[in-house]
C-alpha cells in the first residue's frame, strides 16, 4: 500500500457551466461521503446551497466539501466559474494542493479555458484537466487538446483515450496501465479486453505520453531511445513529480452526472496530488501556520475564519500569532460540508477548518501556530471596476447597513464599500454587475436591509475660458456691530491639471493681513460648486484691492465677500464643463477585438492601440481613452461581446471639455430639483 500523503485539498476551477459542482457531487458519492446523488438543477447538491446560487443555477460563492478515500482525507474547494465571483475564491484555490480544471468537450469553448490556465500558471499552481460531459462529446479529444495546447505553457498529457460505440464514448483506455474499461451508468466501470482495432491507437498515444514525460526525465528518455519499456513505478513516479512541479498537465475525461470516469479520477487525485508540505513550500510558508482564505458569517456559529492548516495540528484554544505579532487564541473548530458545519476536535496538517472567535483574522492572513510568527506577506485584494450608490429605504436601517456591509466585505475578498467624499453617497464596489447584484441579494436576504440603487455620480468639473475681475461686498447692519467686507479679485484660467492658485496683491493696507486667509477660504467656498453646478478647477485668483471697517469687519465678513466675488467672477469668465477621461486596458480574445473597438468608438472613446497579449494564444489588449460616464455597464457589455471573457482595468487619465447639447443636458440634469 502506498504511503499516505495526509489531508489534501483539491480546487475545482473552470468556466461557468462546465459542471464543477456536479463533479464535486459525483466525487462525494463515489467516495461514499453521501448516499444519494444530488443535482445542481434540482437544487439538491451539497454545493450551491445558497439562495443566490440556486436562483442563478450556478455557484456564486466558494463551497467546501470533504470526503475520505482509501485512507486519506480530501477537501474539495469548489470555486465559482463566473469571473465576478472567482477572485473571492482565489485565496482558497491558491492554498489547495492541486487545481482540477473542469471543462466541457466542445473545442469551440476552448478559449474560455485560457484565462483559468494563465491564472493558475501565474500562481505557480499544479493543475490537471478533467473533460466533463464526455457522454455529450461530438468532436475528438485530440481536437480539443490541439485547441487547448497553445493556451498552456506546460504539456497537456492525455492519460486516456476514448472507446467509442458509434458516435458515443462508451469507455476509455488507461494509457499508463494499458487497460480498457467500459462505462456502466451509476456503477464503477468494468475492465474489458482491449479491442484489436484500438491497439495501434493505444500504443501511439501511450508512446506520446511517455515522450512528454521524458522531456523532463533523462533516464526515461534513454529507455525510449533504446526501445525499452519503462516500468509502472517509473511512469507513475514521473506523472506525480512532473504534475507537482507544473511541468505537465494530466488530462482525464468522464461525465459527472452519469458517473463515468469518476473512480479513475479519484485514483489520479490520490496518486498525483501533492501533499500539504509541498504546497507550504510553494506558498513560502515556513513553520506551523494557518492560511485564512475566507471569513464566513451565518447561522448560530457566527463569524468563522476558514483556513488551511500547515505544519502542525490545530486544536481549540491553540495559541496563534497574527502577522502584526498580536497574540490570539483559536476558538472552537468546525468542519465544513457545503452549507453544514460540525464541531471538530482538531484539524490535522493539510486540513481545512473553520475557526470561531478569531476576530482579528482577515481573509489573506497567515497566522502562526503555537506563538510562532508567520513568515509570508498578506494577500492584496483585487481591483474593483464597478460601483453602485446605495441608500437604505428605511432610515432606521442606517446603522444596520454599515454592519451588514462590513460583514459582506469580510465574507467576499473582492467587495468593498465606503462613502464618496464629494457626493456623500455610500458606494458598494465589486468586480462586475453580477457580483454586485448577488451582494445586494445577500444584503436583503441575510441581513434584512432593503436599499435603493443607482449609478454613482460622475465626477464632472468646470473651469473658465477667459479672465475676469469682480468686486464682492458684504455689508450688513442689524443693531450693534454690523458686518463689512469688501474685496476685488482677478481670476484667470490655468493649464489643465494645474489646480488652484491664490495670490495676495494687496498694497497699502487696503485689507488687514489677518483677513486675507478668510478671503481665500471664501474663494474656495465658491469653487466647491461653480455656475454650472460642479467643482471648479484650474483657476488662478489674485486679491488686488478691497476695503474694511475698523469696527464691523471680521473673518466671517471677508469670507462672505470672497465667496460673493468669486461666484460672480466665475459666471463672467465663460465657464465650461469638464468630464473625467479614463485610460482603459481591455484584455479579450482576438475574435472579439473588432466588436470591442466598435463599442469603444460608440461610447465617445479614443482608441490608443491594439496589441497582442504577451504569452496568450490569440488574445489582444485594447487600450483607449473613455469618458468616465461611459464606464457604467461597460463590464457587462464587454462580457456579452466576448463569451464572458473580456476584462478591463481603468484609471483616471485627465479632464476633457464637454460641449454642445451633451454639456447642456448634463448641466440641466444637475439643476433640476431632485
Amino acid at each position: 500500500m502506498e504511503h499516505s500523503k495526509g489531508a489534501r485539498a483539491v480546487a475545482l476551477v473552470g468556466p461557468a457551466g462546465a459542471g464543477k459542482t456536479s463533479l464535486a457531487e459525483a466525487l462525494l458519492f463515489a467516495a461514499g461521503a453521501i448516499q444519494r446523488l444530488g443535482a445542481v438543477d434540482a437544487g439538491s447538491s451539497v454545493g450551491d446551497a445558497s439562495p443566490q446560487a440556486r436562483a442563478r443555477g450556478g455557484s456564486t460563492e466558494l463551497n467546501l466539501m470533504r470526503f475520505d478515500w482509501m485512507g486519506d482525507r480530501y477537501t474539495l474547494v469548489d470555486a465559482p466559474g463566473s469571473p465576478g465571483f472567482a477572485p473571492d475564491a482565489e485565496l482558497a484555490v491558491a492554498s489547495a494542493d492541486l487545481a482540477l480544471v473542469v471543462i466541457d468537450p466542445d473545442p469551440a469553448h476552448a478559449p474560455l479555458v485560457e484565462p483559468v490556465l494563465r491564472r493558475l500558471e501565474a500562481l505557480g499552481m499544479p493543475h490537471a484537466l478533467f473533460v466533463n460531459k464526455i457522454d455529450q462529446a461530438r468532436g475528438s479529444i485530440e481536437e480539443l487538446l490541439e485547441a487547448l495546447q497553445p493556451m498552456s505553457a506546460a504539456a497537456l498529457v492525455a492519460r486516456q483515450i476514448p472507446i467509442r460505440a458509434g458516435e458515443r464514448v462508451a469507455g476509455f483506455v488507461d494509457l499508463a496501465l494499458e487497460r480498457a474499461y467500459h462505462y456502466e451508468p451509476g456503477k464503477p466501470s468494468t475492465q474489458v479486453p482491449l479491442a484489436a482495432h484500438l491497439k495501434d491507437d493505444e500504443a501511439a498515444a501511450r508512446f506520446h505520453m511517455l515522450e512528454q514525460l521524458a522531456d523532463h526525465d533523462d533516464t526515461l528518455l534513454e529507455q525510449l531511445l533504446m526501445d525499452e519499456t519503462p516500468d509502472l513505478k517509473t511512469i507513475f513516479g514521473d506523472l506525480a513529480r512532473e504534475t507537482a512541479q507544473g511541468l505537465v498537465v494530466p488530462v482525464l475525461f468522464g461525465s459527472a452526472t452519469s458517473g463515468f470516469g469518476i473512480r479513475r479520477l479519484l485514483k489520479m487525485l490520490r496518486h498525483d496530488t501533492p501533499d500539504a508540505a509541498q504546497t507550504a513550500r510553494r506558498l513560502g510558508i515556513d513553520g506551523p501556520a494557518v492560511k485564512v482564505f475566507k471569513i464566513s458569517h451565518g447561522g448560530t456559529i457566527g463569524r468563522l475564519a476558514l483556513a488551511r492548516v500547515f505544519g502542525a495540528p490545530l486544536a481549540e484554544g491553540a495559541e496563534l500569532t497574527a502577522g502584526d505579532g498580536e497574540p490570539m487564541r483559536a476558538g472552537a473548530l468546525f468542519a465544513v460540508q457545503g452549507a453544514a458545519t460540525a464541531k471538530a476536535p482538531r484539524a490535522e496538517p493539510g486540513g481545512i477548518v473553520g475557526i470561531a472567535k478569531a476576530d482579528a483574522a482577515r481573509a489573506g492572513d497567515l497566522i502562526g501556530i503555537a506563538g510562532k510568527p508567520p513568515a509570508a506577506a498578506l494577500s492584496e485584494p483585487p481591483v474593483t471596476n464597478c460601483a453602485l450608490a446605495i441608500a437604505v429605504k428605511d432610515h432606521k436601517d442606517e446603522v444596520r447597513l454599515s454592519t451588514a456591509l462590513n460583514r459582506l466585505a469580510e465574507e467576499d475578498f473582492a467587495l468593498n464599500w465606503g462613502q464618496d467624499e464629494e457626493s456623500h453617497d455610500t458606494l458598494l464596489r465589486g468586480l462586475n454587475d453580477e457580483h454586485l447584484a448577488v451582494a445586494l441579494d445577500r444584503l436583503q436576504q441575510r441581513y434584512g436591509v432593503a436599499v435603493t440603487v443607482r449609478q454613482p455620480a460622475v465626477a464632472y468639473r468646470e473651469t473658465i475660458r477667459k479672465p475676469a475681475m469682480q468686486r464682492g461686498r458684504h455689508k450688513k447692519q442689524s443693531g450693534g456691530h454690523g458686518q463689512f467686507g469688501d474685496v476685488v479679485i482677478e481670476i484667470r484660467p490655468l493649464g489643465r491639471g494645474e489646480g488652484f492658485g491664490f495670490e495676495d496683491r494687496i498694497t497699502g493696507g487696503a485689507i488687514p493681513r489677518q483677513w486675507i486667509p478668510a478671503v481665500e477660504q471664501g474663494v474656495r467656498d465658491a469653487m466647491a460648486k461653480g455656475p454650472l453646478g460642479f467643482q471648479v478647477v484650474d483657476v488662478a485668483v489674485a486679491l488686488v484691492d478691497g476695503s474694511f471697517h475698523s469696527v464691523d469687519s471680521s473673518e466671517l465678513a471677508f469670507r462672505t465677500a470672497g465667496r460673493i466675488a468669486m461666484a460672480d467672477a466665475l459666471a463672467a469668465a465663460s465657464p465650461y464643463l469638464l468630464e473625467p477621461m479614463a485610460h482603459i486596458a481591455i484584455r479579450a480574445p482576438g475574435s472579439a477585438t473588432s466588436r470591442i473597438t466598435s463599442t469603444v468608438a460608440s461610447k465617445r472613446g479614443q482608441l490608443l492601440g491594439v496589441t497582442p497579449l504577451e504569452g496568450w494564444s490569440r488574445w489582444d489588449c485594447v487600450e483607449a481613452l473613455l469618458p468616465g460616464a461611459e464606464l457604467n455597464g461597460l463590464e457587462s457589455e464587454l462580457r456579452s461581446l466576448s463569451q464572458g471573457m473580456a476584462r478591463y482595468e481603468a484609471r483616471f487619465d485627465h479632464l476633457a471639455e464637454v460641449g454642445g447639447k451633451l454639456a447642456e443636458g448634463i448641466v440641466q440634469q444637475v439643476r433640476e430639483p431632485a
